[in-house]
């Protein structure tokens, strides 16, 4: 995938589109690590590059969830890559949410009104639904916030940037080198 979403045709393209790419990054920045590595936990905080991509796949279909009227899908190792887990079954799985959140997007109206969970403190009070548009505004909040987490935790493992991995994940490493290199010169 490029860098930059492609253009899209309507509001519902430009959202799911928006939401792939920042799901999108999170293989980016796991490309090249090893199941140990998506286990680290580099800096002061908790995160580890597959926790991230755990609670990232956990929070998509949690709203996907009620966005169709059923119970939020919840998981209390959310932020955790268990010694079971593996880094190519967490990243299949976030892929798997992004395909099933595109089929129910694909179904609904944009204006589908989804339940607002009033018995948390930092939900309005006086609003009684979102819409399917808002849970797609959300996802890519949420998703784009924590891919800025885990390419922090990546910069801190090995000192590589989400640009760089892209281009070695997509096959324009090369190309990215001797922009690197020539970035600044004048002609």
């Amino acid at each position: 995938m490029a860098s930059q979403v492609p253009p899209t045709t309507d509001e519902r393209d430009n959202l799911l589109k928006y939401v792939a790419q920042q799901r999108d990054t999170f293989r980016y920045v796991a490309h090249g690590l090893s199941d140990e590595q998506a286990r680290l936990r580099p800096t002061v905080g908790e995160l580890s590059i597959g926790g991230l991509i755990k609670h990232v796949a956990t929070m998509e279909r949690g709203w996907i969830a009620v966005v169709k009227g059923e119970p939020e899908v919840s998981d209390e190792n959310e932020f955790t890559m268990l010694p079971e887990e593996t880094l190519a079954g967490l990243l299949a799985e976030l892929e798997k949410v992004g395909e099933q959140t595109k089929a129910v997007v694909l179904r609904l109206p944009m204006d589908h009104p989804v339940p607002i969970d009033k018995s948390v403190p930092w939900n309005p009070q006086d609003v009684d639904a979102w819409s399917l548009r808002w849970v797609l505004g959300h996802l890519i909040e949420e998703l784009a916030r924590h891919a800025g987490h885990a390419d922090i935790v990546r910069e801190a493992i090995d000192g590589k940037t989400m640009y760089e991995l892209q281009a070695m994940a997509d096959g324009w490493h090369e190309q990215y080198l001797a922009m690197i290199a020539n970035w600044g010169k004048k002609d």
